[in-house]
């Protein structure tokens, strides 16, 4: 089957990675394909890096909104029907935890674990569009980006490296992600406290 999507898609050329990446993140799950093509795309046209990583991110951004506004239109109802009791008690303690990096580290990650629950959970608690998007297309721009540059850098290698070892590739990527944004809001933290302790001084 992936051997089919992959001819399908490479004979469409860029509008068949978008189209499988779209279809990936809302209706049908294409586990670790889109991942594939896009290295693979690049092996063959490395100028086009950027591009591809791109638009692949912009088909899963498109696919996840799409699961975002049938959840904020159906509620609570609509998830109910479409996941297991235990994959929806778990997203909703998580996003509840965490919010926005409940989407973000999720979409670093493949298969098996699970990143549409947390998209229809966002829907359902009616997360700003917004804030939705950008976190969505931060995460899977970093993986796809992430893979397309690898593909740039190490060619056959990197694919032959992420067919054999995508997860470890996903976690190396959440823990680079994590280690960043923590490096931020620590920065942000320590700076409210200086400028709050400047205001306390005046």
């Amino acid at each position: 089957m992936l051997r089919k999507l992959e001819a399908f898609a490479l004979g469409l050329g860029a509008p068949g990675l978008f189209l499988l990446a779209f279809l990936d993140s809302s209706f049908i799950a294409l586990p670790e394909v889109v991942d594939i093509l896009v290295v693979f795309m690049v092996i063959e046209d490395p100028a086009r890096w950027l591009f591809y990583g791109g638009l692949a991110t912009a088909g899963s951004v498109a696919g996840c909104l799409v699961l975002y506004e049938l959840a904020r239109r159906g509620g609570d109802a609509f998830l109910r029907k479409r996941l297991k009791e235990h994959h929806m008690t778990r997203a909703m303690a998580l996003f509840a935890r965490y919010g926005t990096l409940a989407l973000i580290v999720p979409s670093l990650m493949p298969p098996p674990v699970p990143f549409k629950p947390f998209v229809l959970m966002a829907g359902v608690a009616g997360m700003p569009r917004a804030r939705f998007i950008a976190a969505v297309t931060f995460g899977r721009g970093v993986r796809y980006g992430g893979e397309a540059l690898l593909a740039v850098m190490y060619g056959q290698a990197a694919l032959t490296y992420l067919q054999e070892n995508a997860r470890t590739v996903s976690i190396a990527l959440t823990i680079a992600v994590a280690l960043g944004l923590g490096g931020y809001w620590t920065h942000r933290v320590l700076r409210r406290r200086r400028e709050s302790g400047r205001k306390t001084l005046e």
